[in-house]
């Protein structure tokens, strides 16, 4: 019996009722071990298989871990955990992927790399193993937005042929239960600034007579859900800054008369109120922007940002009650003026374009004002314990 102390791999399956193809998959990895030398084991995460999986996967000298919490990310956690290897290499036992031929992923792993992904785009999808919609559409569109909102040079984001340092499981702290699991590993480590890198590898057709645990739609939008909760630049930011902007712009050009932009199409007042509609809303997605990224800080879901503490550095509770303040008096100033213009007409009827280019733009400023001044005293409390 090998010493668990000196294992260098282990290589990991999920497992819910696989054993039409959990042998076969056991077999490539355990020979593969044995015909390079790799001092290893086969740990399954077995998620309360009722087809006779465990028996299978011990029978053939691979150890069973159960896993009652569901879910693909569960049972490969519980697998990864109890893991004696130095590297983990993990993939599906429902023989799509190619366990005897693991050699790149464990070169690079002794190069150094703390996450080796494979790039299956790179090394072949056979015939029928990739659905259409996976293939051209959900892969492609769901790596790409890992890379633009993370920065990440992975370019099979979904590849579910992976390996890993086992000691990164503990830095990264990777929560999710589902199919997710695979985008949660690749973020975090792209976040933490871990040694990334991709090998080629295959992809074959799915083993199984039965239909796979993958659900298209709900498991894509587990996937992109994941990617937009763990990018508050993105989801809040960066959309909260763009309707700021326009707002301000639309609001200054219609402030003093209608503006025409092509022909007879003017915009006035009503406009001036969607301007007014835009800010607010805005600044509310940029201030949700940085309460999600303190608490998660907080939290731990995130590492900590240089440039999230020397902001709430400078923008402390007192200067952000001022500069409430001050917009918010603005506000109440517009406020009691267009009050002025109303009393000179004796409480009647106004020029309505005329009095709304003050009606509005000062509500705009209560509001904004108020917003800063409550968003203030809550950065102030999630930022107590920053440091």
């Amino acid at each position: 019996m090998t010493d668990r102390n000196n294992i260098e791999l282990s290589i990991v399956m999920p497992c819910l009722n696989e054993a039409e193809t959990l042998a076969i998959c056991i077999t490539k990895a355990n020979n593969w071990l044995q015909q390079n030398h790799v001092i290893g084991e086969v740990v399954i995460g077995d998620n309360g298989s009722t087809d006779g999986s465990q028996k299978i996967a011990t029978d053939l000298g691979a150890r069973v871990i159960n896993v009652p919490s569901k879910g693909y990310g569960s049972a490969l956690m519980g697998a990864i955990e109890a893991s004696y290897g130095k590297y983990v290499i993990m993939g599906d036992s429902d023989d799509s992927y190619d366990f005897g031929n693991l050699t790149l992923f464990i070169q690079e792993l002794r190069n150094g790399f703390d996450l080796v992904m494979g790039n299956r785009f790179k090394g072949g999808v056979a015939k029928g193993a990739m659905p259409f919609l996976h293939r051209y559409l959900g892969n492609p569109v769901l790596s790409f937005i890992g890379r633009l909102f993370f920065g990440s040079k992975a370019r099979d984001f979904h590849c579910g042929l992976r390996g890993f340092r086992q000691d990164i499981v503990s830095v990264l702290n990777l929560r999710t239960t589902g199919m997710e699991f695979a985008s949660e590993m690749v973020v975090k480590a792209t976040i933490f600034n871990l040694k990334i890198t991709e090998v080629a590898t295959t992809l074959s057709p799915d083993g199984r007579s039965r239909p796979p645990h993958l659900r298209t739609w709900r498991d894509g939008w587990r996937h992109l859900r994941f990617l937009l909760i763990y990018s508050p630049r993105w989801l809040f930011l960066i959309p909260g800054i763009f309707l700021m902007l326009l707002g301000f712009i639309l609001s200054l050009l219609i402030i003093q008369k209608p503006f025409n932009i092509i022909g007879n199409i003017q915009l006035d007042t009503n406009t001036l109120l969607y301007a007014g509609a835009f800010m607010i809303v805005g600044f509310q997605a940029f201030i949700f922007g940085i309460f999600t990224r303190a608490y998660a800080v907080q939290a731990g879901f995130l590492p900590q940002n240089d440039q999230l503490i020397k902001w709430l550095d400078i923008m402390s509770l007192e200067k952000g009650l001022i500069a409430g303040l001050i917009i918010f008096f603005a506000g109440i100033f517009g406020t009691i003026h267009s009050l002025t213009l109303w009393n000179e007409v004796h409480f009647g009827r106004l020029d309505y374009p005329s009095i709304l280019r003050i009606v509005i733009p000062s509500v705009v400023a209560i509001i904004l004002g108020l917003q800063t001044i409550l968003s203030s005293f809550f950065i102030s409390v999630l930022g107590v314990n920053k440091k």
